[in-house]
């Protein structure tokens, strides 16, 4: 089981019931394995700031749960863009990225011009001045002229998660698994 969007209030209530479900607190989800799914290929979850790692933590979570290998880079983003320069031949090794971030929404646009993989964007609605909650970093990444990459919705981790296990799975070829 996986849900997400849950309180710690949820969590508590839950855990007498099901002793053995987690809580990711910073992702707020939660997840109950009765049965250890094999994981394949590999999904790498890019943030642009610490900011932005809830709505990663989403995409983790869900990524994880379907089936996928994740692996995190978080903090790379353009205002420091040497920090993504250090990781960009290790996001490459992925089947599919996922660039979380606020602000100007600008690190999916960036990633995806360095790589040849499909690149899941997720604009996410923190940030300061005039970020008017996502809808600056979702203009950015719907008005962006870098091929190959996709937008989801404002802070929809569970959308680009999802999104890009299916991906992930069906190079891999394990589409029916």
């Amino acid at each position: 089981m996986l849900g997400t969007r849950a309180t710690v209030e949820q969590y508590e209530f839950l855990k007498s019931t099901f002793p053995d479900i987690k809580y990711n607190e910073k992702g707020r989800t939660l997840t109950l394995i009765s049965k250890e799914i094999e994981k394949t290929g590999e999904v790498a979850i890019c943030t642009g700031g610490t900011g932005d790692i809830p709505v990663a933590e989403e995409a983790f979570d869900t990524a994880e749960f379907y089936g996928s290998r994740v692996k995190k880079y978080y903090d790379i983003g353009i205002a420091g863009i040497h920090r993504l320069f250090h990781k960009i031949d290790d996001i490459k090794k992925a089947n599919v990225i996922i660039a979380v971030a606020g602000m100007e929404g600008a690190l999916g646009g960036v990633i995806t011009g360095l790589v040849d993989i499909p690149v899941i964007a997720v604009p996410t609605s923190v940030g300061y001045g005039s970020s008017l909650k996502g809808v600056c970093a979702l203009l950015t990444m719907l008005n962006s002229c870098a091929e190959g990459m996709t937008v989801v919705n404002i802070d929809n981790g569970f959308g680009a998660g999802y999104s890009a296990n299916m991906i992930n799975r069906l190079i891999e070829g394990k589409k029916n698994d």
